[in-house]
């Protein structure tokens, strides 16, 4: 498997994308103003994330996906190590990342990936979603924030 940025004419896997995030109108936003990678094997797209610089020496992984019948063979912990050494390699201080209080998978993944929860941003996905969100039988009401120093 192979993980490198998206080239400049190439179109970004918005139905991946849209695995980890329903508003393909957020995604288009962040697509602008960040960088895409994906991960490759054998020419087909095994995964993708995007990093969105925040604040002076701040990234935010704000969307990391892979497809449903690849999950569980370990593609999201080898992207999320590389979106960790993508922002140390720019020269970012610290990563952080925001998902679903309904999402236990991504929860346990990041922590087990160093990321420490930094606060929780109540009705985020009512004010921002127009549709409910279900995941693990858990409506998706709240944003939790994790974060990682990078030092």
């Amino acid at each position: 498997m192979r993980i490198r940025e998206l080239n400049v004419n190439e179109e970004p896997p918005i139905d991946l994308l849209l695995l980890a995030d329903p508003s393909r109108k957020l995604i288009e936003e962040y697509l602008n103003r960040g960088k895409c990678y994906i991960a490759e094997n054998n020419k087909e797209i095994t995964g993708v994330y995007v990093l969105l610089p925040t604040r002076p020496e701040t990234v935010e992984l704000v969307n990391i996906a892979v497809p449903e019948n690849e999950q569980g063979k370990g593609i999201g912990k080898q992207l999320l190590m590389d979106a960790i050494q993508q922002s140390k390699v720019k020269g970012y201080k610290t990563i952080e990342v925001g998902t679903g209080n309904s999402s236990l998978g991504q929860l346990a993944l990041y922590q087990k990936c160093g990321f420490r929860i930094t606060s929780v941003d109540s009705d985020f996905f009512i004010r921002h979603y127009d549709e409910k969100i279900f995941e693990n039988g858990i409506w998706c009401r709240d944003m939790i924030r994790l974060a990682q120093n990078l030092n």
